[in-house]
């Protein structure tokens, strides 16, 4: 049975960049298990010259299987993501989505910039409400405050 690409001609944009992020992800996975099982497995001696100890008959595959495992895993998983893009009700959502995403009216450069410029300024000004109020707060909570330069002192309530 060949594998056929179920209305390989939509949605190829939403799919492919999922695909993609399941690539990332799937190198993550990879990445975690090689390093996973390069720290675990025993090692084999560096030289025949070393110091004999006593070493797993496992460790001469080392390098089979800290390599082998993930490489197989990475194939696995893109089989599996390969598999589930292209089931049909995966496969319709996927092109639902892009037809929806070409029906958005999108914001135009000017508007974005004014937009992110608002937040970037509220946002800072929120956190320094935030550490005044907290300073002072904490500070009439405590033993008060001790005006800086002057070393005029302030008292607090001393709860703590």
């Amino acid at each position: 049975m060949a594998f056929q690409i179920y209305k390989s001609g939509q949605g190829r944009y939403v799919r492919v960049g999922t695909a993609i992020a399941a690539a990332l992800v799937a190198l993550v996975v990879c990445y975690y298990t090689w390093g996973v099982l390069s720290r675990h497995w025993p090692s084999p001696p560096v030289k025949p010259g070393d110091e004999v100890r006593e070493v797993s008959p496992l460790a001469r595959y080392k390098v089979y299987v800290v390599y082998a495992v993930p490489a197989v895993l990475f194939a696995a998983l893109a089989v599996v993501t390969a598999y589930y893009l292209n089931k049909p009700k995966t496969a319709d959502f996927f092109i639902a989505t892009e037809s929806e995403m070409k029906k958005v009216s999108w914001s135009n450069k000017a508007e974005l910039v004014g937009s992110t410029a608002v937040v970037i300024v509220t946002v800072f000004l929120l956190a320094v409400f935030i550490f005044v109020a907290d300073l002072f707060v904490s500070g009439g909570l405590s033993d008060g405050w001790t005006v800086p330069y002057t070393g005029i002192h302030i008292p607090g309530l001393g709860l703590w």
